[in-house]
């Protein structure tokens, strides 16, 4: 975590310069201080720092070994969704083309052996391959996007995921420490390695931003949850734990879906929602605190039925 975090910290200067001159930069709507453009790409840095600490822990001989297919089924995952992003952060792609460049992260996960199992409360149960495939990726893709909705405000997304990130490294301590679940090992691992990163890239990115994760960043955190939910088998409880995920993609929904049947009256002053409240008047690090506070209550309701499901049970 703490490797994670420093080479993140100490990359992202230098993401920050080639990013204005390759041209990935925001216009930002805002109506305070960002009124130039804003370096995005940030994303590359917290990817560097992933692989380059992805490669040390992988050669330490207690963790290395815990290293399977999953776990390199969800850097490749992520590692691909970052390239897509990269593009998307440059040359704005349209929705169909990312939804078709985030089906084939989904497809990588599967060929690496990421299954959908589901946790009910009476313990696992495993889905016919064909409906465990189809609703894998489709957990897949909501992620992705869910995290790309939350993205826009400075360091919302990375303290939300960094959360989100330590409950799942809840979840792979007691399953590997306490079940002996074999596998959880990596996806501990990997969610330190996320903390890390989105810690480290905080100090940038955290208003004033002087950087944003973008496409880059959003996409391959959301692929790398949902990825981790898969391995851990905890998929149900990404509803509760990833709460304002929940909210703000449905804030999405409800626009769109409002908007078309009154023939374009608007349900929020604009979505996603952070962006509601923003053009009511709240400063941004007031709504970024209050979802932060949120997304912590979120992940304590998802670790309460974590609770029930598997230690109480």
């Amino acid at each position: 975590m703490l490797l994670a975090a420093a080479i993140c910290y100490l990359v992202t200067p230098y993401v920050e310069t080639y990013a204005l001159r390759f041209g990935a930069i925001a216009r930002v709507r805002t109506r305070d201080i960002h009124t130039e453009t804003t370096p995005r790409w940030g994303g590359v840095s917290m990817w560097f720092a992933t692989s380059f600490t992805f490669v040390v822990v992988s050669h330490l001989p207690l963790v290395g070994k815990s290293f399977g297919r999953e776990a390199q089924g969800i850097f490749l995952a992520a590692t691909f969704v970052v390239l897509l992003g990269m593009i998307d952060d440059r040359y704005e792609l349209d929705a169909l083309t990312k939804l078709a460049g985030q089906t084939v992260a989904a497809g990588i996960l599967l060929t690496f052996g990421v299954q959908l199992l589901w946790l009910p409360i009476n313990g696992l149960i495993t889905l016919p391959p064909s409906i465990g495939q189809f609703l894998t990726v489709l957990v897949i893709l909501v992620a992705i996007n869910a995290v790309n909705f939350i993205d826009g405000m400075d360091g919302l997304a990375s303290g939300v995921v960094a959360v989100a990130a330590t409950a799942f490294f809840i979840f792979a301590y007691v399953l590997a420490v306490v079940y002996g679940f074999s596998r959880a090992g990596a996806p501990s691992t990997i969610s330190a390695v996320l903390i890390g990163v989105c810690l480290g890239f905080l100090p940038h990115n955290a208003y004033p931003a002087k950087i944003f994760m973008g496409d880059t960043g959003s996409l391959a955190l959301g692929g790398a949850l949902a990825g981790l939910a898969a391995s851990l088998r905890v998929q149900l409880l990404l509803i509760p734990l990833g709460g304002l995920f929940v909210i703000i993609t449905l804030s999405v929904a409800l626009q769109v879906i409002y908007f078309r049947l009154t023939g374009g009256k608007r349900l929020f002053k604009m979505a996603p929602l952070q962006h509601h409240f923003e053009l009511m008047g709240w400063g941004e690090v007031t709504i970024v605190l209050r979802f932060w506070i949120i997304a912590g209550l979120s992940v304590a309701l998802g670790l309460g039925l974590f609770y029930t499901q598997w230690v109480a049970s």
